[in-house]
């Protein structure tokens, strides 16, 4: 399948010709392409299945070229720009609203303060990255990798995430507006000041982490993980966790309707020191 994965992409740069950088170009993208190809087989995808999703997902080429250099003359060292910084200065620039980056390789990317609105990096290697203080509005981070990434004071609403590595990713005081966590891994992540009205953490595992103090409206965690998750002094208005296991969370001193407190007990939830509004 890599020889396959190789010709797609010899097909999709051939019509820019043998510049400078294009070996190493093609090789960023082809490791990246391996990898998520591997995830689908692992997951029960056959191999054109597999390979179709993962082709279907590849970016636009042209906006990759773009960013590219290959200026006659220039040094190949001068052109030999990767596909991660030709990435990054665009999305720096303002340049890459409602497009797709998935597949990319932007680890530790600082995109920061960046219109990035409809933006789609499913599938693409985010850990450790900043998006502090960026419009992510409508954005896609489905099976992305964003270990340690941090969205602080970013605008979030309807962002997706399903099925994508959250774990130790910091969202302090962003807005998380009907966003979709579904299927996520969450532990550890932390939501202090953030918004999370209509916010769907749906199947995700969100074991250790901690949304004390916060008003959550119509949020959803059903089927969620949440041993040792606390939600200490926290309004909970509307907020379901249908077949959620809720035995191990901390809900000490938190307010909430009679419906939510409905679900809670029969869940056997821990509710002696709770408020029913």
């Amino acid at each position: 399948m890599e020889n396959k994965l190789k010709q797609f992409l010899d097909n999709a740069f051939k019509p820019y010709g043998n510049f400078p950088a294009r070996k190493d170009v093609e090789q960023e993208l082809l490791g990246n392409l391996t990898e998520k190809y591997q995830d689908l087989k692992a997951s029960g995808k056959g191999d054109e299945e597999a390979y179709q999703i993962v082709t279907d997902s590849f970016g636009d080429v042209a906006e990759i070229m773009e960013q590219v250099q290959h200026t006659p003359g220039a040094k190949p060292e001068e052109e030999n720009m990767s596909v991660h910084k030709a990435l990054k200065e665009a999305f720096k620039a303002g340049k890459r609203s409602n497009s797709k980056f998935s597949m990319t390789e932007l680890k530790e990317s600082d995109l920061s303060d960046t219109n990035l609105v409809g933006a789609d990096f499913s599938f693409a290697s985010l850990a450790g990255s900043n998006f502090d203080g960026s419009d992510l509005t409508g954005a896609k981070f489905r099976a992305a990798e964003l270990r340690n990434a941090t969205f602080k004071g970013a605008n979030l609403t309807d962002t997706t995430y399903s099925g994508t590595d959250l774990q130790s990713a910091s969202f302090v005081e962003a807005n998380l507006t009907n966003a979709h966590f579904k299927a996520a891994a969450l532990k550890n992540v932390s939501f202090e000041g953030a918004t999370l009205d209509s916010t769907d953490f749906s199947h995700s595992d969100l074991r250790e982490v901690n949304f004390d103090g916060l008003t959550l409206n119509g949020t959803t965690f059903n089927g969620s993980s949440l041993k040792n998750t606390s939600f200490k002094n926290t309004t909970l208005n509307d907020v379901t966790f249908r077949h959620s296991d809720v035995k191990h969370t901390n809900f000490d001193g938190a307010k909430m309707d009679k419906i939510t407190y409905a679900i809670l007990k029969g869940g056997k939830a821990n509710l002696e020191n709770v408020i029913v509004q």
